[in-house]
């Protein structure tokens, strides 16, 4: 059923992520939809979410979720792979009437639309959380009904994207001890499991000893899903384009990181301190 409040599609659009990761999914969905309105929310006082409890991440990712839809958001995306798989129910319950979307389900679907053979191999690297849950286990299985998954989880490499070590040799011996968990020849494809890890796909690409090996970036995944809902329940703006971004400590050292990555200027950066307040 077509929610309602698509028909207000001068609404932006909200992303949040536990910090500057989900500005793949920011970075994605300003070229899939550049006439969208987006808000976007990085908790960048309290990342990682991979390594916390599932009940401290579903309790963070609802105050967020609260705060999205203060801002009036028509659309929710869960930029955060950890929140995915620990909060997608929750979240999709205190949103009420609006769409939720997450990388988790676009990125299961990506792969049952690139035509790999009958029963592919399927890597996923991930946080911890992420990793344990099995949920892109669980969804590869719906999506696919035969599919081999294995899973490892990369702990240190959402802590490198925020410092800013995209390039760095740590980075490099580090993602090279992740993948060498796998044997990267049998691989069908490989899975980015956690937004921030698309910031080191060139990294990947010259470790994977395959080139036949294909690389699922779960933020175009989810940003082409979003784009596909909103054509479908006529909620696509023709007029806007503004990007705002809220964080929850550290705007500064954000903004330096997410002017490298986006290529541009952010001058809409406000902090945020009190989320627990607003619920």
């Amino acid at each position: 059923m077509t929610k309602d409040i698509l028909h207000d599609h001068h609404r932006p659009i909200g992303i949040f992520d536990s910090g500057i990761g989900g500005l793949t999914v920011a970075k994605a969905v300003k070229l899939a939809l550049p006439n969208e309105d987006i808000v976007y929310f990085g908790d960048t006082a309290r990342v990682p979410y991979g390594v916390k409890s599932e009940e401290t991440v579903r309790a963070y990712a609802l105050e967020i979720t609260h705060f999205l839809m203060d801002k009036g958001v028509k659309m929710i995306l869960i930029a955060c792979n950890t929140v995915s798989a620990s909060a997608k129910e929750d979240i999709i319950l205190r949103a009420e009437s609006i769409p939720v979307l997450d990388v988790i389900s676009a990125g299961a679907q990506a792969i049952s639309e690139s035509g790999l053979v009958a029963t592919p191999t399927v890597g996923v690297i991930g946080t911890i959380a992420t990793v344990q849950s099995k949920a892109y286990e669980a969804a590869l299985i719906q999506q696919l009904g035969s599919v081999n998954v294995i899973q490892q989880a990369c702990p240190l490499l959402v802590p490198l994207a925020e410092e800013g070590w995209i390039e760095h040799e740590v980075a490099r011996l580090t993602m090279k001890e992740y993948i060498q968990a796998f044997d990267p020849h049998s691989l069908d494809a490989l899975i980015l499991g956690c937004t921030h890890y698309p910031l080191f796909t060139n990294l990947i690409t010259n470790i994977m000893p395959s080139r036949q090996t294909r690389i699922i970036d779960s933020a175009e995944s989810i940003a082409a899903s979003a784009k596909q809902y909103l054509i479908e329940h006529g909620g696509c703006n023709t007029q806007g384009g503004s990007f705002n971004c809220y964080v929850s400590d550290r705007p500064k050292r954000f903004q330096e990181l997410a002017e490298r990555f986006l290529g541009e200027p952010l001058t809409n950066i406000d902090i945020v301190s009190d989320l627990e307040n607003l619920l």
